[in-house]
């Protein structure tokens, strides 16, 4: 579902990436774990088309990114990849339900559509009762099941998550660790998650295991 070929990335004259390889499955949940420096959130941004590679190939879902204008790839991103950050993300000047629905709106979707599903998604969350409060009215964990949502909003062909338990307590990194397993088990979403949580990497259906650039065999 995504193929990356030869990716290489510099900046100035530090090789960030140096050549990687690496195929993702539909519906595999994938870590990738690594020293700091290793390259990590680096290649997760480039296959999440936040920043080209100086050379090699991105696929994801069929489509070769690389072809696609700036305004094309924006298009693409918005419809096909859900981001999730280690610090949520979220506007402070907006509701849960709004936040999760603004990538629906960017999208072209109307607002009764946006709207419906991102209360689903809230239903499946366990945030019902939280959708009017403001990022500032809601705990760690429900700020990061909120982002998740707003992932989930465009039906995504892969969520990229970059340290996503990061900021989190014991309990709320279990419960939002469980949650990545239960999105998998109900709709075949495929996720890749740069992460530092050990944890998180053993329950994962394959680890990624980086240094200096490249993939350890």
């Amino acid at each position: 579902m995504i193929k990356l070929r030869n990716i290489t990335k510099s900046f100035g004259p530090l090789q960030v990436l140096k050549g990687i390889d690496l195929d993702i499955n539909q519906g595999e949940i994938v870590s990738i774990v690594g020293p700091s420096g290793a390259g990590k959130t680096t290649l997760l941004q480039i296959m999440g088309t936040l920043d080209r590679p100086d050379q090699g190939r991105v696929e994801i879902d069929g489509v070769d990114v690389s072809t696609l204008s700036q305004s094309r790839l924006s298009q693409f991103r918005n419809q096909r990849i859900g981001f999730v950050f280690q610090f949520h993300q979220l506007l402070p000047e907006f509701t849960a339900l709004e936040n999760i629905m603004i990538p629906a709106f960017i999208g072209g979707k109307g607002k009764k559509e946006a709207r419906k599903r991102a209360e689903e998604l809230l239903s499946f969350m366990g945030l019902c009762d939280r959708a009017l409060h403001k990022p500032n009215e809601l705990s760690g964990g429900e700020k990061q099941r909120v982002a998740v949502a707003r992932a989930l909003v465009n039906h995504p062909a892969v969520v990229m998550a970059d340290e996503p338990s990061g900021s989190l307590d014991t309990q709320n990194k279990q419960e939002l660790h469980q949650l990545f397993f239960d999105l998998r088990e109900r709709t075949g979403q495929t996720f890749v998650i740069v992460t530092h949580d050990e944890t998180l990497a053993q329950l994962t259906d394959r680890t990624i295991h980086m240094r200096d650039g490249q993939i350890e065999s």
